[in-house]
């Protein structure tokens, strides 16, 4: 008899996207992206950081300073982002996202712009945002469907 307990697309694929956002260096905010086909194969993976060649030791990481740019938001590229630039393979038409934290406005123009066509997301903690409000505003109108990730309580101990 094969095995029962085996793990869901949706747990495998947000565990990904979790598990790649504990390579962010960010000391507030990790998240993680895993991009996918719609036959289940991982296509690209993102997390929040500096783009290339920006030194994360010389950039600051505050998330409030006297001048914006002495915080981290002018310089962070979010994981979304940074999954969609990933990618080498060609089209990302009918592609799944999933994310540990619901996309801003920023990204979500990028998924759209892309192709992809789901959004599963693990928190929506800004939700009352202007962002965010206007990312779900977004994808309702390009169609974009978005759901949150359901999570099933499994807790999945590895050793690396």
């Amino acid at each position: 008899m094969k095995r029962e307990d085996y793990i869901s697309w949706d747990e495998y694929f947000m565990g990904i996207a979790k598990l790649t956002g504990l390579r962010s260096k960010d000391p507030s905010t990790q998240v993680g992206c895993c991009i996918v086909s719609e036959d289940h194969k991982i296509l690209s993976m993102g997390y929040n950081g500096f783009p290339k060649g920006v030194s994360d030791d010389e950039f600051p990481w505050e998330r409030e300073a006297d001048s914006e740019l002495d915080t981290k938001y002018p310089y962070v590229t979010h994981s979304e982002l940074n999954a969609i630039l990933n990618y080498r393979g060609g089209s990302l038409d009918g592609a799944m996202l999933y994310v540990s934290l619901f996309p801003c406005n920023e990204c979500s123009k990028a998924i759209i712009q892309a192709g992809i066509r789901t959004v599963v997301y693990d928190s929506d903690k800004y939700a009352d945002t202007p962002s965010v409000k206007a990312s779900k505003r977004m994808f309702d109108a390009a169609g974009v469907r978005y759901y949150q990730y359901t999570q099933s309580g499994r807790e999945i101990k590895i050793k690396i």
